[in-house]
C-alpha cells in the first residue's frame, strides 16, 4: 500500500465515508485495523486519504463494517479508482483549492440543483456577467486572478455541453434577475442567455418572484451535487470566503427538503420563461 500522488476531493470524500462506516459499526481504528489485517497507522492513513485503497480492500472493509448497500459500496469503489486528472488541475497554482474541489465534485455529479437568491447561478453566467461580479470581490482580486476565475467558471459550464449533459435544475429569485450586473446591456444579454438555456431538455429554470413573499431558503445560495447514491451527495454553500462543501447525512437531508419546498413555490418552467422574457423588455 503506497501513498497516493495527490489528494483529490473525491479521495478525501472516500476517506470520510470509510471513517463514518467504521464509526457506525461501533469499531475503533485499532479494532478495524485488526480485523482488516493491517496496522492502525495504515487504516488511519486510508481514512485521512494519505493512502489509496484497492476495490478488494474496500469490499473487505464493507464486510467488516457490516455494510450491505451494494450501490453505495460501488460508489465508494468508483471514488477509489479514479485515476484521470481533470481540467481543474491546470488552475491548482493560481486558484484556491476549494474552487478546484467544487469543480471536481460537480464534474462527476449525476445531477445538479442550484438555488440562488443574489446572483445568476455560475453554470448559467456569461463571461461578462461573471467578470463584473469578480470585479467587486472583497478583498479585491488582481486583473489576472479575475481572468483565472472567469475562465475557471466558463470551463465548469462544459458539463452542460457534453454528449450526455448533466441534468441541471436552477431555482433563481427575482432579485438575482433584476440586479443589472455589468450594466443594462450585459444584464439584458444575460437574461436572453437564460431564456436560451431554459429551452434545452436537460436544463430546468424556475423563478421565485417577489410576489411570493417569504419563502423557504430565503437568502440562501447553494449548489446540490448528486452522487452515485444519495449518501454520496455534496452541497456547496456560496459564502464570501468561497464555497464551503458539506456532506453529512443530516445536512444533505435538510437541503434536499429545502430544494423541494423552494421548487414548490417557484413558477413552473413555462411561466418562468414568460417572466424572464418580460424582464428583458424592461432593459
Amino acid at each position: 500500500m503506497a501513498p497516493k500522488a495527490a489528494t483529490t476531493a473525491r479521495r478525501l470524500r472516500l476517506g470520510t465515508e470509510l471513517r463514518r462506516l467504521r464509526e457506525r459499526a461501533g469499531l475503533s481504528v485499532t479494532e478495524g485495523a485488526r480485523q482488516l489485517g493491517v496496522s492502525q497507522a495504515q487504516l488511519s492513513n486510508i481514512e485521512a486519504s494519505r493512502f489509496g485503497v484497492s476495490p478488494d480492500r474496500l469490499r473487505a472493509l464493507a464486510r467488516i463494517y457490516r455494510c450491505s448497500d451494494t450501490a453505495y459500496i460501488n460508489g465508494l469503489i468508483e471514488l477509489a479508482t479514479e485515476r484521470k486528472s481533470g481540467w481543474w488541475e491546470t488552475f491548482r497554482e493560481v486558484l484556491p483549492a476549494r474552487l478546484l474541489e467544487l469543480a471536481e465534485i460537480e464534474h462527476h455529479a449525476v445531477r445538479l440543483q442550484a438555488a440562488n437568491t443574489a446572483h445568476i447561478p455560475g453554470l448559467l453566467q456569461l463571461a461578462e456577467h461573471a467578470r463584473a461580479i469578480y470585479e467587486q470581490g472583497v478583498p479585491e482580486f488582481s486583473r489576472l486572478e479575475i481572468e483565472h476565475r472567469v475562465n475557471h467558471r466558463l470551463q465548469r459550464q462544459a458539463l452542460l455541453d457534453r454528449a450526455e449533459p448533466v441534468p441541471y435544475h436552477a431555482i433563481i429569485h427575482e432579485a438575482a434577475l433584476r440586479v443589472p450586473v455589468g450594466g443594462s446591456s450585459v444584464a439584458k444579454r444575460q437574461l436572453e442567455h437564460l431564456l436560451t438555456q431554459s429551452e434545452r431538455d436537460e436544463i430546468t429554470i424556475q423563478v421565485i418572484p417577489f410576489a411570493i413573499g417569504a419563502h423557504p431558503g430565503s437568502g440562501q445560495t447553494f449548489l446540490y451535487m448528486h452522487g452515485a447514491v444519495p449518501r454520496l451527495d455534496t452541497v456547496s454553500l456560496d459564502q464570501s470566503h468561497g464555497p464551503t462543501l458539506v456532506d453529512a447525512e443530516a445536512e444533505l437531508d435538510t437541503y434536499r427538503n429545502l430544494l423541494r419546498r423552494m421548487e414548490s413555490v417557484a413558477l413552473p418552467p413555462e411561466k418562468t420563461r414568460d417572466f424572464i422574457h418580460n424582464l428583458t423588455t424592461e432593459l
